[in-house]
């Protein structure tokens, strides 16, 4: 039995939740690379089904890319 994919709002809000978690500093840099590690992974997993229409696949790359701006902002804010 196959789970079905998390709606793009969730996974959309999660990335708005931590960015704001980062921007106030009410999170470890460490917990949040961790956090978005699992988002980015899930995402390229969603992104990579042959399955997926294409409507869909085009707006979990546009999530994946707001991940991986998410992850360098992550960076930068650690440094």
């Amino acid at each position: 039995m196959t789970t079905p994919p998390t709606p793009p709002e969730h996974l959309e809000a999660a990335l708005e939740h931590l960015d704001h978690a980062v921007t106030s500093g009410n999170i470890a840099a460490g917990a949040a690379k961790g956090l978005i590690y699992s988002v980015v992974e899930t995402l390229g997993v969603l992104v990579g089904d042959p399955d997926l229409p294409e409507h869909v696949r085009a707006g979990y790359e546009g999530l994946l890319e707001t991940a991986r701006e998410l992850r360098a902002k992550i960076d930068r804010h650690e440094r």
